[in-house]
């Protein structure tokens, strides 16, 4: 049997996006501790457990105990800069990003959007929950760099916007399934019963964090 059938995920790399300023957090939230373990930890176990091999793009501490780091380009970039960064040194046809401060977000979605974009051949391949498509996670193929790298440069930021021109560019989908529907199929599910709605919870602040604990203690109780 060949890898690629033992294994679906053999030709896509995860990278936890680390690199933000952290300024509402007051410290680099990637060392901020959820549920025991530092926020970096959980994203780098979410994406080793939907099967990729994973490494942490951007860091404002010194994270390489966690796993390998790609720096960023340039200071101040943000997530573009940092995904750019990841992307030119991808080894794989798909890069697959998830912001360190996602703590709720399943490893099942993760592998659901990974087989997706296999079979779609999309340029990006992001979810969307009640309607409405959400820049992270993300799976985006490795022909979309010169384009993301192209909007970075022009002073053009947005992650999402930088999907879609990259998109329009490839003449490929942008393919966005909706959360609720993969979760109706019985694609994808959380651990511990969360509802969607959860799953993409930011921690950007100390309130945001105890609040997406407190909705974790709750399920488990």
């Amino acid at each position: 049997m060949s890898r690629e059938a033992q294994d679906p995920a053999w030709d896509a790399a995860g990278f936890v996006l680390a690199g933000g300023q952290s300024s509402r957090m007051g410290t680099d939230k990637a060392l901020v501790r959820f549920a025991g373990e530092p926020l970096v930890a959980r994203a780098v176990r979410t994406l080793r457990e939907a099967g990729l091999e994973t490494r942490i793009a951007g860091a404002r501490s010194s994270l390489e105990e966690f796993a390998p780091v790609v720096p960023d380009r340039a200071l101040d970039e943000g997530p573009l800069g940092g995904i750019c960064a990841a992307m030119e040194d991808l080894r794989t046809s798909l890069g697959v990003f998830l912001p360190v401060d996602l703590p709720l977000m399943p490893a099942s979605l993760i592998a659901c959007l990974v087989e997706d974009a296999r079979v779609t051949g999309a340029a990006v391949t992001l979810v969307s929950l009640n309607g409405f498509a959400q820049t992270f996670p993300a799976v985006v193929d490795r022909r979309a760099l010169p384009v993301l790298k192209a909007e970075l440069e022009a002073g053009r930021g947005g992650c999402f916007a930088a999907f879609h021109r990259a998109a329009e560019e490839l003449s490929q989908p942008l393919v966005i399934p909706s959360v609720e529907r993969l979760v109706q199929c019985g694609r994808v599910a959380h651990p511990e019963g969360l509802q969607p709605v959860f799953w993409f919870w930011n921690a950007n602040t100390p309130e945001d964090l105890a609040r997406a604990q407190s909705l974790q203690h709750s399920r488990r109780g």
